[in-house]
């Protein structure tokens, strides 16, 4: 292999010994992209060598001259594609030795400069070199080198305890900067005190699972010295910019997604902050703040996974700490929002021991931990602030912040004196918005999974907690019910029958969620009729929801079902809908490996459901090593705690788990299993392949790499249509008669068709992909984020199907097609 050419002696370095060190910077930094960047290489070696024996024969301080303008050039250059070039330089000044002809006390700064952008440096001799070259001339450490000395030490390998030995003698900072929280902590607690030292100092001795009594007392006593309410306001505000981007990125990392994540000798200070939370009276703020820190600290991080699930847990641990109805209700909220199966166990156990301690059900304390917000029970509220009024509603699964002025007029923002003069109290009132916004989230998805959880409530109960609640009111008075085997929906103040009768109800009558299962066609058009007559959304499908029965190819089977096998589905999209939808899932990695199917408990009825896939493109993988895509196969029942399946990682079939516990048990028979729990765990594997398939992705048509999928794609995109691509399909007939291109539209088998002035177009009611007739030539459009409905999509009975919002935006956009400007799309017209 020929190496990369090296610098040119005629220009770049002649340039250099008459001063200017520019030309030969950019000749090596061409270099290091040509060879990406590995200056230890094969190919870039030579270079090196070659650079350095050159060095040597200009003398005159050439090295140090090149050595001090890579340096600059580092600095220079900042985010984006900067950061690859901080990277480059960091391993080229690596390799450069030191100039023979500088005093070695010359290089230790430029030095702990390079080490500083490291988040780990593995060369642990040279860390102490530096350190107590520096120390012994009686300067102090730069904080961003001590912070890289005390990642070091963190996760070194070799000469751990060396660098032990030098970290306890580190005081300063007392965190590590280079954070967006940390950073304003370090530039407060100067002129705070030595009290509020001492207290961040005790909180980053939080190593351990659950405050000690030793702790504890140690924290009680610093905040009695500082004040529960200044240690409340303080360390809140500390925990807002947590998880912000770093503000001193790495420009060469150790640890795969450094960037993203906590930097490890501040994470137990983050724990200790949480702790000491939990020994402050209780208050909303707290508890939104500990709610907030939960969430950043499991966001997903590229590579890694959560981004620190200790801190996760610290926060939980604190929630489940604090007595009051706000940490109670953040608990719950957490319960239906939180997938990452150690941070949601820790929850369950918080909230089982607030149920065990009220004497209550886990699912009684859920539903009483809905906090009110201050609203009525029409789901409102004013503030009066400064003369004007604020007025809080919510609307839909929304809550809408409106203004009043003095003079009672509507306006779209807060009057400015309102914002000079009343600051806290609009900032409270915005961040009740979002914690409503949130629960009313949470709150829907609980709902959504009581089809099949057999919950069932006294009329009385269910009254007080859903009906007249101000909160979850607003979406129980959009769905159905049935009270005493009676369907009812809520109109005109009142539970009323399909046909408008007001149902009666004593304190004892017994109310479900109404499930269509079972129902007669006519009901469940009826229903829907209603719905649409009182332009009722719901919250989640429940009138127009998918119900599966079983089929005769099932029956033939017997005891599992093919009815969703041979899809090819986006891993990590499929892992997170399976944890959203109360599944139990691993992601498969590329190695020699057993690992379990995709798991939903159903203890209620006694079964556990397994959905089987198996990883498949062994040769395309994302980091670290998992498997991008997974082809399906069976769905299967079992019983509770009998012992489950495992398969090889890329497949070859699931046997029986020998080493597993619970008895060894037979699949079940699917005739067996109560319809209700057939139809909602086939409907949960529907949305998994209708959202996680590379079917419905626009960009697919090639078959992706390779072509492999090419065939599946055509016939996923454009072929037959799902359970819930034909509930769709049924809806979207009802609805083109009120749209504004009703006109211009039909549907005729398994798309909508959209008669542009240019051309005439099908939209598959499945995919949404799109095809120009009559050649059915493909048209790629990319729909943007958010996919919510376009103008002009009227009405809809149901929140919650992107695919739905996308196929009228995409079919309000071609009805006007010879408007279109965007060039990606102009080209294939």
């Amino acid at each position: 292999m020929t190496a990369p050419a090296g610098p040119r002696p005629a220009d770049a370095m002649t340039a250099l010994r008459a001063g200017d060190p520019q030309p030969l910077v950019d000749e090596l930094l061409a270099v290091g992209e040509r060879c990406g960047d590995d200056w230890g290489g094969e190919e870039s070696r030579p270079v090196i060598e070659r650079l350095l024996k050159e060095l040597r024969a200009l003398g005159d301080g050439c090295h140090g001259r090149l050595t001090d303008a890579l340096l600059d050039r580092h600095d220079a250059v900042a985010g984006g594609a900067g950061i690859f070039v901080q990277r480059s330089i960091v391993r080229l000044l690596g390799r450069l030795r030191v100039d023979p002809s500088r005093s070695p006390l010359d290089h230790i700064p430029e030095r702990m400069r390079v080490a500083a952008r490291h988040d780990v440096f593995t060369d642990t001799h040279q860390l102490q070199r530096l350190a107590r070259l520096e120390l012994a001339e009686g300067r102090a450490l730069p904080p961003e080198f001590v912070a890289v000395i005390r990642r070091s030490h963190l996760t070194a390998w070799y000469g751990k305890d060396a660098l032990a030995e030098l970290v306890s003698g580190l005081a300063d900072p007392v965190l590590n900067p280079g954070e967006a929280w940390s950073d304003p902590v370090l530039a407060e607690l100067p002129a705070l005190g030595e009290a509020w030292r001492r207290l961040v100092v005790h909180a980053r001795t939080a190593s351990a699972a659950r405050p000690s009594a030793r702790w504890e007392k140690a924290a009680r006593a610093l905040i009695g010295e500082l004040g529960a309410d200044a240690v409340r306001e303080r360390l809140v505000s500390w925990l807002v910019p947590v998880g912000r981007p770093r503000t001193l990125p790495f420009t060469d990392t150790y640890d795969a997604g450094a960037n993203d994540t906590y930097d490890p000798f501040n994470a137990d200070a983050l724990r200790g902050i949480a702790w000491l939370l939990s020994f402050l009276p209780p208050h909303a703020d707290t508890a939104r703040a500990l709610g907030h820190l939960v969430e950043t600290s499991l966001r997903k991080v590229p590579g890694v996974g959560p981004r620190s699930p200790r801190v996760a847990g610290a926060g939980v641990v604190a929630l489940g700490r604090i007595d009051g109805e706000e940490a109670l209700a953040e608990l719950a909220r957490l319960s239906a929002r939180v997938t990452f199966r150690t941070t949601l166990k820790q929850i369950n156990t918080a909230l089982d021991a607030r149920a065990q301690a009220l004497g209550l059900s886990r699912a009684e304390v859920e539903e009483l931990a809905v906090p009110a917000y201050g609203l009525n029970g029409a789901g409102s509220s004013t503030h009066e602030l400064g003369g004007a009024v604020a007025e809080l509603a919510v609307q839909g699964s929304k809550a809408v912040l409106g203004w009043r002025n003095a003079a009672g007029k509507a306006v779209k923002s807060p009057p400015a004196a309102v914002r000079r003069d009343h600051a806290e109290e609009l900032k409270a009132l915005r961040a009740r918005v979002k914690d409503i916004d949130k629960m009313l989230t949470a709150q829907s998805e609980r709902l959504d999974r009581q089809f099949a959880a057999r919950r069932q409530w006294t009329y009385r109960v269910w009254r007080a907690r859903h009906l007249d609640h101000p909160l979850v009111g607003a979406l129980a008075r959009r769905l159905l019910w049935t009270v005493d085997g009676t369907s009812c929906g809520f109109a005109d103040g009142a539970l009323r029958g399909v046909d408008g009768v007001p149902v009666a109800a004593s304190d004892g009558s017994e109310v479900e969620l109404w499930h269509p299962v079972g129902r007669d066609t006519d009901e469940v058009l009826a229903w829907r009729a209603w719905l649409e007559r009182h332009g009722v959304t719901q919250p989640f499908k429940q009138a127009h929801r998918e119900v599966y029965v079983l089929t005769d190819a099932e029956r033939a089977t017997g005891t599992y079902s093919n009815r969703f096998a041979a899809h090819i589905l986006r891993q990590h999209q499929f892992h997170a809908l399976a944890a959203a939808r109360g599944w139990r899932d691993k992601l498969r990695l590329a190695v020699d490996d057993e690992f379990p199917p995709a798991e939903r408990e159903l203890p209620e009825w006694g079964l556990r459901a397994e959905f089987w896939v198996e990883g498949v493109d062994h040769h395309e993988l994302a980091s670290p090593g998992t498997y991008l895509r997974l082809a399906t196969d069976q769905v299967r029942f079992y019983p509770s705690g009998s012992r489950g399946n495992t398969a090889h990682a890329g497949g070859g079939g699931y046997r029986r788990d020998t080493w597993g516990e619970g008895l060894s048990a037979d699949p079940l028979p699917l005739a067996d299993i109560p319809p209700v729990v057939l139809s909602e765990v086939l409907r949960d594997v529907d949305l998994f392949v209708g959202v996680a398939s590379v079917g419905n992705d626009p960009a697919w048509q090639d078959g992706g790499p390779g072509g492999r999928h090419r065939e599946y794609w055509a016939e996923y995109s454009f072929g037959e249509l799902s359970q819930t691509a034909e509930t769709r399909r049924e809806l979207l007939g009802r609805l083109l008669p009120r749209l504004a291109i009703r006109d211009r539209s039909r549907i005729d088998g398994r798309f909508l068709y959209v008669e542009g002035r240019r051309h005439t177009y099908k939209i598959h009611l499945g995919s949404g992909n799109i095809l120009i007739a009559p050649q059915d030539r493909y048209l790629c459009i990319v729909p943007q984020a958010g996919g919510a409905t376009p103008d002009g999509g009227g009405y809809l009975p149901f929140e919650g199907d992107r695919t739905l919002a996308v196929i009228l935006s995409k079919a309000m956009l071609l009805a006007d097609d010879d408007s279109i400007t965007d060039p990606s799309i102009v080209s294939q017209l």
